[in-house]
């Protein structure tokens, strides 16, 4: 069975287009969804954050409207209880030894738009990462720690590479609205990536290669389960 690396954005805020800042962190169904999927099929999932921290769950992921009814969100409470000691005390992703591990996952919330997107210590484990053909597996809004592989020389490790992530479109109908400080969306095709999206809201996962992304959250399973099908190709 492999060993699953899963990381989380530590942050708790988001500043917005106005200076207001919004209150985020990562999105429940992302991480629970993905996590149960990896874990259930017997592999190993570490959780990262930043410094170590504990990573924060945006509220409004929890709530029924959001969770798609009172029980699946109870579910994920439920969930994140039974895990609360390995998010309390994750890894410090600086201090991350990437040998040990088969993949990187990183689900979303807007959390990542704040300190993955430009987090150093992300970039050069993403780097290694992709050079030694381990997958990397972003989805939503985790996409943007992509941003955060940027070679001395300037050059962005996912140039030219196929992905999906949360649309303009959701960010606008569904998201953070006209107040959202960037696009991830724009912020990636910007860096040269190639951006294949699908409906909004609709499942929809893009394979290139080790890399595998998600457009949102409604995409959690399939990601996770194209995480397990590169992991069984990869044997």
């Amino acid at each position: 069975m492999a060993n699953i690396l899963m990381v989380v954005s530590a942050a708790d805020s988001l500043t917005m287009r106005d200076g207001s800042e919004h209150a985020t962190g990562y999105w429940a169904e992302e991480l629970v969804v993905s996590h149960q999927t990896l874990l259930d099929a017997g592999h190993s999932v570490r959780i990262a954050t930043p410094g170590g921290a504990k990573p924060t769950v945006d509220q409004v992921s929890l709530a029924a409207e959001s969770a798609g009814g009172e029980e699946r969100a109870q579910g994920f409470r439920d969930y994140l209880e039974k895990i609360d000691a390995e998010l309390t005390a994750p890894l410090v992703l600086a201090d991350v030894d990437l040998s040990a591990y088969e993949a990187v996952v990183m689900p979303g919330g807007h959390g990542p738009m704040a300190d993955l997107f430009q987090d150093a210590h992300l970039g050069k484990l993403l780097i290694e990462a992709n050079s030694a053909g381990k997958i990397i597996a972003p989805f939503c809004h985790g996409p943007a720690g992509l941003l955060s592989a940027v070679d001395e020389a300037g050059k962005f490790t996912f140039a030219g590479r196929r992905l999906t992530v949360f649309t303009n479109e959701e960010e606008l109908g569904g998201g953070t609205g006209p107040n959202t400080p960037w696009f991830v969306e724009d912020a990636l095709k910007e860096k040269g990536a190639v951006v294949e999206n699908a409906a909004a809201w609709s499942s929809h996962v893009v394979r290139d290669g080790n890399l595998i992304t998600g457009q949102n959250p409604q995409s959690s399973e399939d990601v996770a389960k194209e995480v397990l099908k590169a992991l069984s190709d990869a044997k």
